[in-house]
């Protein structure tokens, strides 16, 4: 099935949302940056084109601590909604998602 669904460029499903709201829970911004164009961190909207869903996964959970990403891996918000955060990053990556802050439809 589909990742996500999008309307008007910021509304989202209830599942994307929560990956929105774990990406802020988490503080992803502090590194990449608040609309995923990176700062100390690489840019997600650029790295999300190529990277793939298990490289994601393991990033995210394992972190790349040479390169300064730290581990979510006892992160109970991010474990817990990393098909959702992947699938809120793709959709920012793709241009679906036209700003960062997003909205649920119909609420």
């Amino acid at each position: 099935g589909k990742l996500y669904t999008v309307e008007e460029g910021y509304k989202v499903d209830a599942e994307t949302m929560k990956g929105f709201r774990a990406w802020r829970a988490a503080a992803c911004d502090r590194c990449h940056g608040a609309n995923q164009e990176g700062m100390v961190g690489p840019s997600l909207i650029a790295s999300m084109k190529t990277l793939s869903k298990e490289d994601f996964v393991k990033t995210v959970r394992d972190g790349r601590l040479d390169k300064g990403m730290q581990s979510f891996g006892t992160s109970e918000q991010v474990m817990k909604n990393m098909d959702q955060l992947y699938a809120y990053l793709k959709g920012r990556s793709d241009g679906a998602i036209t700003r960062a802050k997003v909205e649920e439809i119909g609420k």
